[in-house]
């Protein structure tokens, strides 16, 4: 069985993927922050190694090919995420940049396979239904740092022997996901019988479970797909009917104060994928 090396392996999406991966019984290296949260490092699994930095994005390309020795597969799945900042943050350069050195070292290091993760956001989201044959757009300076390692990585590593899959994420949600975003905003809210304020909630949206993404990726990873796939569920739902299940759940649909936000004029107004498998 394959030797992974995951990158952001105790984040949201990253667990997961390490867990999926170590189900089906590979060999998983995980690289982690020196000051990364304690109670993140207790969902890595016990047979799990780690490697520790300061910041894997400022790491050289000789330090990642010392890293690489006897690895088979990389999974990158760190980058800077904060909700309401990652966006257009600067911080996405820095990530750009160190996602580069990482795979000249996983090449020297004669790695089989990378497979890095992507967004939906790298699209022209005016399309709606989105396929890996849309026309890339993207918007945002956290979109076009994806898009340009996923360009950068196409036709690079090919040429170095490495295979290539870029898998695109839609709209995750579930365990270990950051309190500021919707879903566990919602749960928090209704749990403790506050009024969870809300726009009008007519935008649709591909939601799929982060438990599901992981194994996609892990399918990926020990597999043999190349090029760009979209990992999401393929079916649309509006917020509006999202919040009314989750509150169905405590029965405080009550306390759903939809348009009590406005909407952002930016925000597409329906994005759906087409599932790769």
């Amino acid at each position: 069985m394959s030797c992974v090396l995951v990158t952001g392996a105790t984040g949201f999406v990253g667990r997961h993927i390490v867990r999926a991966l170590t189900d089906v019984g590979a060999t998983v290296v995980a690289v982690v922050r020196d000051n990364h949260n304690p109670a993140r490092k207790c969902t890595l699994p016990a047979d799990t190694s780690v490697v520790s930095t300061a910041d894997l994005f400022a790491e050289s390309a000789i330090w990642w090919e010392r890293h690489c020795a006897n690895v088979d597969v990389i999974v990158h799945a760190a980058w800077y995420a904060e909700p309401g900042r990652y966006l257009q943050s600067p911080q996405n350069i820095d990530c750009l940049i160190g996602s580069l050195n990482l795979a000249r070292g996983a090449a020297s290091a004669g790695v089989r396979r990378f497979v890095g993760v992507g967004t939906c956001f790298e699209y022209n989201l005016t399309a709606g239904v989105l396929s890996t044959d849309t026309p890339l757009n993207p918007l945002t300076l956290y979109a076009s740092s994806k898009a340009a390692l996923y360009l950068s990585l196409s036709h690079w590593l090919p040429w170095h022997a490495v295979q290539f899959a870029w898998c695109r994420l839609f709209y995750l949600h579930g365990e270990g996901e950051d309190e500021r975003r919707l879903v566990p905003y919602l749960r928090k809210q209704l749990a403790q019988g506050q009024r969870a304020d809300l726009s009008y909630g007519a935008q649709v949206r591909d939601f799929l479970d982060v438990q599901e993404a992981g194994r996609k990726i892990a399918a990926v990873a020990l597999g043999e797909r190349e090029g760009p796939l979209n990992i999401c569920s393929g079916q649309g739902i509006t917020v509006r009917e999202l919040a009314l299940r989750i509150a169905a759940e405590y029965g405080r649909a009550d306390l759903l104060n939809f348009g009590s936000l406005p909407d952002r004029l930016i925000d597409p107004p329906h994005i759906v994928g087409v599932p790769s498998f």
